[in-house]
């Protein structure tokens, strides 16, 4: 690992009305395999924080490439774990050709150096979203090998960076209550309206009860903490869940040309006020407390998960 450490920085709209009825929500199978594969990374060496917006298109995808960017470029070491299928995933999203991924190597076609992605410096990303999908049907050896090889990619990474897949909302019962967790919330009422409903689907299902919060395309710093401050009050009383604030990223015209251009926004316009709320909340990220190995025989324990969630569940799940 390179430990060159970022410097130190100084650091309303309605919500729907909360309630408790409904059917209860199915947590499929792969998601409840992709929760397994995130616990063992969270009790590996390395810092691993999930990133996730309610839907598509909010910019999670986004603010994992940057934030990658903005730690390599500081010297840190950042493995990010691309779990989306969609056009829009960080391998497209940075220009990457992605000829291979993490399911050829568990079908031993492949090792994993082969398919790990180069990008910005200090940054690799893994294809991992097919091999996730995929974890029903795979035998005993093909999963050793799956963890395994994500042991191995994220052994000398001080980051891990997953950009978790949203398909069907099914990251809500894939993402458990101890897992780091920030949450993308666009700066638009259906935008509050989604993450609102993500949180509550998060809280009342998978027992998590903290959230990091980063508040996107939105006008101002005071604008995004007023939008906060509103979400953690009603999250507070009605979930009992705590919200943190670790930033907000502009409406900044230099961040959508870095992205057509297949760049971090940090390296195409350096100055720019989107790259510096990168780095910002970047330096929140490395703030934040670590998940502590409590002893647990994590592959151990993390393959009898796997086993136990390989029975399909019989509850429903929806959120629109």
């Amino acid at each position: 690992m390179r430990s060159d450490p970022l410097a130190n920085a100084p650091s309303s709209q309605s919500l729907p009305a909360d309630g408790r009825g409904g059917e209860r929500d199915r947590r499929s199978y792969d998601s409840d395999q992709a929760a397994g594969l995130r616990r063992l990374l969270a009790r590996s060496s390395s810092r691993v924080v999930t990133v996730v917006g309610a839907r598509d298109g909010l910019g999670a995808t986004s603010i994992v490439v940057n934030l990658a960017a903005v730690l390599g470029n500081s010297g840190k070491d950042v493995l990010v774990l691309d779990e989306n299928l969609s056009q829009d995933n960080v391998a497209n999203t940075l220009a990457l050709k992605a000829r291979h991924d993490l399911l050829h190597v568990v079908r031993g076609d492949k090792a994993w150096q082969d398919v790990i992605l180069s990008a910005a410096q200090g940054v690799r990303v893994l294809p991992v979203a097919r091999a996730i999908q995929s974890l029903p049907k795979l035998n005993e050896l093909e999963r050793d090998r799956l963890l395994e090889s994500l042991c191995a990619a994220a052994k000398d990474m001080d980051v891990v960076l997953v950009d978790a897949a949203r398909a069907g909302h099914s990251v809500c019962a894939s993402l458990s209550g101890d897992e780091p967790l920030l949450l993308v919330l666009n700066a638009t009422a259906s935008g509050i309206t989604e993450s609102y409903a993500l949180l509550k689907q998060m809280a009342m299902h998978n027992g998590r009860q903290a959230f990091d919060i980063v508040v996107n395309k939105v006008g101002s710093e005071r604008e995004a903490l007023a939008i906060f401050d509103n979400m953690a009050q009603v999250a507070g009383r009605h979930l009992q869940v705590h919200l943190e604030y670790l930033g907000h990223i502009p409406v900044d015209e230099k961040l959508k040309r870095a992205t057509q251009l297949g760049r971090p926004v940090i390296e195409a316009f350096p100055a720019a006020q989107s790259s510096y709320a990168m780095r910002e909340i970047a330096q929140g990220l490395l703030r934040a407390p670590r998940v502590s190995d409590e002893g647990h025989d994590v592959l151990g324990s993390v393959m009898q998960r796997m086993m136990r969630q390989s029975r399909p569940a019989n509850n429903t799940m929806a959120i629109t």
